[in-house]
């Protein structure tokens, strides 16, 4: 039991735990299943984060609205990336947190995956750019409504 729980804390801290392992695009062109997971529960849609840290007041900070500003810029393409990406974004004035939630059928996911989930190396790279931002980090997870 504790050998268990312990492979599954590791799979769990793996930002590429629930990532499908491999894809072919003529996968990507017919639905896929459900991908089972501990509990009974399963997933076919598959959400990648990009989140930070920011700097100041959530209703005044001059980090949080350069981010705003590059999530503008990037939302276009996001939003192209399939017929039913979902995109979130998250912010905590208590702990200065900004996410970007990208949630994609299965299927959508993997050929972004294969494409290095573009347009995230621009974005990461311009926030990385923002004064009083730190902790940028991307990370791959499953995103399922209950």
């Amino acid at each position: 039991m504790k050998a268990t729980a312990a492979l599954l804390s590791v799979l769990i801290s793996s930002s590429n735990a629930f990532a499908p392992v491999a894809f072919s695009r003529a996968a990507s062109t017919t639905a896929m299943n459900s991908v089972p997971l501990a509990g009974g529960m399963s997933f076919d849609r598959v959400c990648r984060e990009w989140r930070c840290k920011y700097t100041g007041d959530k209703t005044d900070s001059a980090s949080l609205a350069a981010v705003a500003a590059e999530v503008e810029k990037v939302l276009p393409k996001v939003k192209g990336l399939s017929p039913n990406v979902v995109v979130n974004r998250f912010v905590c004035g208590s702990c200065l947190d900004f996410k970007l939630q990208i949630t994609q059928d299965l299927n959508d996911y993997g050929p972004w995956s294969e494409n290095d989930h573009a347009p995230e190396a621009d974005f990461i790279a311009a926030i990385k750019g923002i004064d009083g931002i730190s902790e940028v980090e991307t990370q791959t997870i499953t995103n399922m409504v209950l």
